[in-house]
């Protein structure tokens, strides 16, 4: 049991996610890897799709394409059980700075965020911020009412790949 001012390794690596306005969320959990570990998690195609999809959303990754520079491309193609049509969602990655930043669009639909994700290395720890910009109010209540639902499970999901040494 913590003592005193300790905190529990749960506790220290819950994720966190809160509306910041009518238009705007932020996700915030801190992982026991170096910032440098933790980007080629966001950045290297073999490492994220393997834990990008919650395990409990039933859904399969069908293929995942990443260039992930400023002004490279991303599609991602998922099947789910309740349709036979593939979903896709695709954008632009706008700003890229190793270790520290990435920022994309969503591009499937006039609805789509646009996403931010920065790297902030303490110690040996990172926090990561996932902050995401929609265009309306109701775009942004259709995120957190379904994928934003899904984010402390796919963040403990990177937690457990950083564990395994990825």
């Amino acid at each position: 049991m913590p003592k005193g001012n300790e905190a529990s390794p749960d506790a220290i690596n819950r994720t966190v996610v809160e509306r910041k306005s009518d238009r705007e969320f932020v996700a915030t959990r801190r992982f026991n890897a170096p910032a440098h570990i933790v980007f080629e998690a966001w950045s290297r195609p073999d490492l994220f799709k393997q834990w990008w999809v919650p395990e409990s959303a039933g859904l399969s990754l069908l293929s995942c394409e990443m260039e992930v520079r400023t002004g490279g491309r991303y599609r991602l193609v998922f099947r789910h059980p309740a349709t036979d049509q593939p979903i896709a969602f695709f954008g632009t990655y706008t700003e890229v700075t190793p270790n520290q930043r990435i920022v994309w669009t969503n591009e499937e639909s006039d609805q789509g965020a646009v996403t931010t994700v920065t790297f902030e290395e303490n110690a040996g720890s990172t926090l990561v911020t996932l902050h995401e910009l929609y265009p309306t109010q109701a775009a942004l209540d259709e995120a957190l009412a379904g994928s934003a639902e899904g984010l402390p499970e796919q963040f403990a999901q990177l937690d457990a790949l950083l564990a395994r040494g990825a």
